[in-house]
């Protein structure tokens, strides 16, 4: 088969293949399934989320700092005597406490931003319950 030949057929393929639909409804060819899994969450579940985070939070800052004294303590030994491993065991306890406020700073972001979002999703609720409460008083003049 020659270049141009390909080329067309490539083409027209094409052309076919991507052809654009518009104004389709559920259920409808080329449009979403009707049993197409939706993502829908309410402020209930965000709220029990962003609780829950919160909680990991302060158990964390709390729990995940136990060993922190006694580590740091037995490094500095364990340096003055002279024991290489006093530097090894030094570095466990920096990665140890980059990675407690790394995971630290994760749980308050999400629940910040899930309390945010869930306040936010409420005022949005407020604002188009007024909106539409403003339209069907004036739909109320052009009947």
């Amino acid at each position: 088969m020659a270049f141009e030949e390909e080329w067309s057929a490539a083409r027209a393929s094409a052309a076919q293949s991507s052809a654009m639909r518009l104004n389709q409804v559920d259920g409808s060819p080329g449009g979403p399934s009707s049993d197409a899994a939706v993502l829908a969450v309410n402020s209930d579940e965000l709220g029990a989320i962003g609780h829950d985070a919160y909680g990991l939070y302060g158990r964390l800052s709390k729990d995940g700092d136990h060993a922190r004294p006694s580590t740091f303590n037995a490094a500095i030994a364990l340096m003055n005597g002279n024991f290489t491993s006093g530097s090894e065991l030094l570095k466990v306890h920096d990665r140890w406490n980059t990675q407690l406020r790394t995971l630290l700073d994760a749980c308050a972001h999400i629940s910040n931003h899930l309390d945010y979002t869930k306040a936010s999703h409420a005022n949005n609720d407020v604002d188009i319950a007024g909106n539409l409460t403003a339209v069907s008083k004036i739909s109320e003049y052009f009947k």
